[in-house]
């Protein structure tokens, strides 16, 4: 269920109300209503949720959701109490559905001692903070710094000017410099006849105690669960990281890094800067990213990989010397 710190949710819908925003065609009745959007694995019978591609057929089976929207190949695979709503387009029919049930709450500015835990706290000149947010006792929000609606920020923390942060949960002795963005819509898009559908991204971003996030860096919200940044992980400017990553504690990221959406870092982790991670790795405990790589592939803990596509170091470094030697025989 979408945070509701965060996100309005409509009136329940029925079938028809759900054909007539997909578009699609209904093969098998129930008397379900839906309340909320969820993957398959996350489903109730109070949810609707979708299956576009053949290899979660066994997750679309098990499902426990109330309505499924299903490619016509699939409706075989769709578990027998849910209700069946076949479309050529079901992850744009989903997130038409998601998009109606599921709002981002608007902005209204708060009063400071509404938002403030005590006197300690400082909102610089133009400091915006949305109702519902709450700021820890010491912390400082820097000249117009923005502070969506619902945002909780834990005591000592320090953010910088010109910062947007919503969607988010921050902890304790947090660092955020100057113009970073924290908690803005992952980038997620449905194929659709008519063009490609923004996919409504209903997650949050968690920094644990102590991070520090870097000038300019975007950390994307969640598209459905959470982006999550581990205690004491410390982040250089302008670095992305897309939504859904899991960022171990103890990790240090530079410059220029960009990390792609579903990712799984472990603890102590070193990207070197415009280090390139490609979707859905993982990246073990104490791994190390040289600059400039681009990773294709799972690393294994501890090791240390290089180049692009990137690889162990070691045999990174054996291929660069015999392209080398190759070259220079050429040349005599």
């Amino acid at each position: 269920m979408p945070d509701a710190r965060f996100f309005t949710t409509s009136a329940p819908l029925g079938l028809d109300d759900l054909v007539a925003l997909t578009g699609g065609e209904v093969v098998r009745r129930s008397g379900a209503t839906v309340s909320r959007v969820a993957p398959l694995a996350e489903a109730d019978a109070a949810c609707v949720a979708f299956m576009a591609d053949r290899k979660f057929a066994a997750a679309l089976s098990a499902s426990g959701a109330g309505v499924v929207l299903v490619p016509p190949s699939a409706v075989e695979a769709a578990p027998a109490g849910a209700a069946v709503i076949v479309s050529r387009e079901p992850q744009a029919a989903w997130a038409r559905v998601a998009a109606q049930l599921h709002r981002p709450i608007a902005l209204e500015a708060a009063i400071g001692s509404d938002v403030c835990e005590d006197d300690t706290v400082v909102l610089e000149p133009g400091v915006v903070v949305g109702r519902g947010a709450r700021i820890g006792r010491g912390s400082r929000i820097g000249a117009s710094t923005v502070i969506g609606p619902g945002v909780q920020i834990g005591r000592d923390c320090a953010i910088g000017p010109g910062a947007s942060v919503g969607f988010a949960l921050i902890g304790d002795r947090v660092k955020i410099y100057a113009g970073a963005r924290i908690g803005e819509a992952g980038f997620g898009a449905a194929g659709a006849a008519g063009g490609p559908v923004d996919i409504p991204q209903l997650g949050r971003v968690i920094l644990q105690d102590g991070v520090t996030v870097g000038a300019n860096t975007c950390i994307d919200r969640g598209a459905y669960g959470d982006t999550v940044v581990g205690e004491n992980t410390k982040i250089d400017n302008l670095v992305q990281i897309a939504h859904n990553c899991i960022i171990g504690r103890n990790c240090l990221i530079a410059a220029h890094t960009g990390i792609s959406g579903s990712c799984t870092v472990g603890d102590n982790v070193m990207f070197g800067g415009q280090a390139g991670i490609g979707d859905h790795l993982s990246i073990g405990d104490g791994a190390r990213v040289a600059g400039g790589a681009g990773v294709l592939a799972d690393i294994p803990a501890g090791e240390t990989w290089s180049g692009y596509p990137a690889k162990p170091i070691r045999q990174f470094l054996r291929e660069a010397v015999w392209l080398a030697r190759q070259a220079n025989r050429k040349k005599d």
